[in-house]
């Protein structure tokens, strides 16, 4: 279970990312985003945190050694050496962009994010926010004019839709820290997230279990009990 309701967010530092295969480069920031205005933090928390509501839960993964795995270790010097926050997403929006190959992939603002104070199953701890946002919404502005009023329009991002996050808490390092994600894209252009960039192993977890079992009786509903008791698309669904 994730609670946030004595969330921190410490740093945050943006970076734009494009599609590398389409050549559309990438531009980092030189500093970290000041944090001053708290109503602008509020709004950064929710738009980060709101999404995340606690299901599956991910470990980075890399088939040779986790050393090798490039999230792991930008995360793991920034949990040892919050110092090196900026220089660590400097190389994570680098990273994202050599993962970026895929013709759909699109371009973006990545956010860098550090969190104190998180709670996951009881354990009180840090955790660093991956988010990408990809879609632009127009918004309407109403200004007062005088004794009038103009009305305007402008290109934003709507907090309530995030389009794609991560969250690695510092918990269960030697199997390559806890991760939750949220993937708004559909799953050809998610790939490039999930596998390519984070490198993501669902963890090995009650829910992992409950959701195989389910998975298991499922099949045996649809494919192997007709086989064997002559059962009709009814009894199927009954079971299902």
């Amino acid at each position: 279970m994730l609670v946030f309701s004595e969330v921190e967010l410490e740093e945050i530092a943006i970076h734009q990312v494009g599609n590398k295969l389409q050549e559309e480069g990438y531009t980092l920031s030189k500093e970290p985003l000041p944090l001053r205005d708290d109503a602008i933090k509020d709004l950064l928390l929710k738009y980060f945190l709101s999404p995340f509501k606690g299901s599956e839960s991910y470990n980075l993964h890399h088939p040779s050694e986790l050393s090798l795995h490039e999230v792991f270790t930008y995360s793991a010097r920034i949990f040892d050496e919050p110092e090196t926050f900026f220089d660590q997403s400097v190389n994570l929006a680098m990273h994202l962009y050599e993962n970026s190959m895929h013709h759909k992939v699109k371009g973006g603002e990545l956010y860098v994010a550090f969190f104190r104070n998180c709670i996951v199953d009881g354990e009180l701890t840090d955790a660093l926010g991956l988010f990408k946002s990809e879609t632009k919404e127009t918004f309407l502005k109403v200004n007062p004019s005088g004794d009038n009023f103009e009305i305007d329009s402008e290109a934003g991002i709507n907090i309530n839709k995030l389009d794609k996050g991560c969250l690695i808490f510092n918990t269960e390092r030697e199997s390559g820290f806890r991760v939750a994600i949220v993937d708004a894209t559909n799953k050809q252009e998610a790939q490039y997230w999930k596998d390519d960039f984070l490198q993501l192993k669902p963890r090995q977890d009650n829910y992992l279990h409950t959701k195989n079992y389910l998975n298991l009786c499922k099949s045996f509903a649809t494919e192997q009990m007709p086989k064997e008791f002559e059962a009709t698309r009814a009894d199927e669904i009954d079971l299902l």
